[in-house]
């Protein structure tokens, strides 16, 4: 899950930070809104309440181009109605399709909540660049967009990486909130798995288990937590090389 949310992320984050920075009044205030609004609502009122919002949106989509024809009011009451046709996904779909299909919006909506976080990171980053390095770009001649991907992104991430290394822990720990959504992640399986009564994996009766399940899970947890602070530790270094920050200032003390 990570592998796919966290990218998607990233994605969502660089294209609301590089709104956010446009000089097109429009774009940069679209940015700095998705930054702002989503930044200032609960996960967990984003979670219940967007993704009814998400699917239906989709539904909606769909019932305008393929049912022209209905003369049914779409909202009655409490209940949306749309054609059969519609429905996402369809009732005669098999069930890998309905998986597939929660899942597609459960990847979604976890891209963009904490795609604004990202965004946010990646936003204060590209500030950060020394401003003299962009203005040395722009005196040989550079376009804005040569400047933005041969100056900009590539020195913004030894600025975002600190940020963006404590979002992804954030990330870890807040899959378990995939169970709102209706995807079962590891935590669900531990609880499933270790408990007294689980006809649906296996019918060899067992006392209750789950303490030791979520134990493992917790030393999970912790190692894969722990890998990844070497790894971003010595990423920062990677990206610090040659740089003139704190870090890359280190770096040339240290070599001299």
């Amino acid at each position: 899950m990570l592998a796919i949310t966290a990218p998607a992320a990233l994605i969502f984050g660089f294209c609301g930070a590089a709104a956010a920075r446009s000089r097109i009044w429009p774009i940069s205030w679209l940015g700095k809104i998705y930054i702002s609004l989503v930044r200032g609502v609960p996960d967990i009122a984003f979670f219940l309440f967007f993704v009814i919002a998400l699917d239906q949106a989709f539904e909606w989509t769909r019932h305008q181009i393929l049912c022209p024809d209905w003369d049914q009011p779409i909202r009655q009451g409490n209940d949306f109605v749309v054609c059969q046709a519609a429905k996402l996904p369809l009732g005669n779909a098999p069930q890998w399709v309905h998986e597939t299909y929660g899942f597609f919006v459960a990847v979604l909506t976890f891209a963009i909540v904490f795609g604004a976080f990202a965004a946010n990171v990646l936003f204060g980053a590209m500030r950060a660049v020394p401003r003299a390095q962009l203005e040395t770009a722009e005196a040989y001649g550079m376009s804005r967009r040569q400047i933005f991907r041969r100056i900009l992104v590539p020195q913004m991430w030894v600025y975002a990486l600190p940020g963006l290394s404590n979002l992804w822990m954030v990330l870890i720990k807040a899959t378990p909130l995939l169970f709102l959504l209706g995807v079962e992640d590891i935590v669900y399986w531990a609880r499933e798995l270790g408990g007294t009564a689980n006809p649906r994996f296996t019918d060899y009766p067992h006392g209750d288990w789950r303490m030791w399940y979520f134990l493992a899970l917790l030393v999970f947890y912790l190692g894969f937590t722990r890998v990844s602070e070497v790894f971003l530790e010595r990423l920062m270094v990677r990206l610090s090389r040659g740089q003139s920050t704190t870090g890359g200032e280190a770096q040339r003390r240290a070599g001299a």
